[in-house]
């Protein structure tokens, strides 16, 4: 891995997109293994959590996994994902985090050495590029050991370094549990484009 063990650094998370690449390698995350062992690579300034949630479901699955998170130092931003009928008819959620992820990434880069982003979404390319300009190096988290690869090549291409999941699960993977299944029928209902 790239950069200093006196780097500031930050975790920007796509919730979703990083459970699908777990779940494309079948494993789950411990998210305080997680964020120990990025801290130990630099001085940790902030880890975001990012994802939509389902209102009006009696009980949501992701919500645990939320306030967890936001209990134990992540800061965590959702947002109501919002439901429609497509062209075919079929029922169909969408949670895009882009925005809310590419703005805080903006506005915390002047503070920062470096930026783990976990996403495969080539719709962040221009926004590494972006930070890249103001000096922050940026690692791209996710994995191409699956098929599909859930990295697109441009975000790959553009990155300063990549880190395939695979090769670094054994820090922070976990067992799955039958919470962590009901939370990965929730996030399969939210689109990631």
């Amino acid at each position: 891995m790239t950069g200093h063990t006196g780097d500031r650094i930050a975790l920007f998370i796509d919730g979703a997109n990083l459970y699908s690449a777990a779940r494309a390698l079948n494993v789950d995350l411990d998210f305080r293994k997680l964020s120990d062992w990025f801290g130990q690579k630099g001085q940790l300034v902030r880890a975001y959590y990012y994802t939509a949630i389902v209102e009006g479901e009696e009980f949501s699955p992701v919500r645990p996994l939320v306030d967890w998170l936001d209990y134990n130092g992540f800061t965590v931003t959702t947002k109501p994902a919002k439901r429609f009928t497509d062209a075919q008819g079929h029922s169909r959620t969408k949670g895009n985090m882009d925005i809310e992820i590419a703005v805080d990434m903006l506005e915390l880069a002047p503070r920062l050495d470096h930026i783990f982003l976990f996403s495969g979404d080539g719709d962040f390319r221009r926004l590494v590029e972006a930070i890249q300009a103001k000096g922050v190096r940026v690692t791209v988290v996710s994995t191409t050991r699956c098929q599909p690869p859930q990295i697109a090549d441009e975000l790959r291409r553009q990155a300063d370094a990549f880190i395939d999941l695979s090769d670094v699960m054994t820090h922070f993977s976990k067992p799955k549990t039958a919470m962590n299944q009901g939370v990965a029928r929730t996030l399969d209902r939210s689109d990631r484009t």
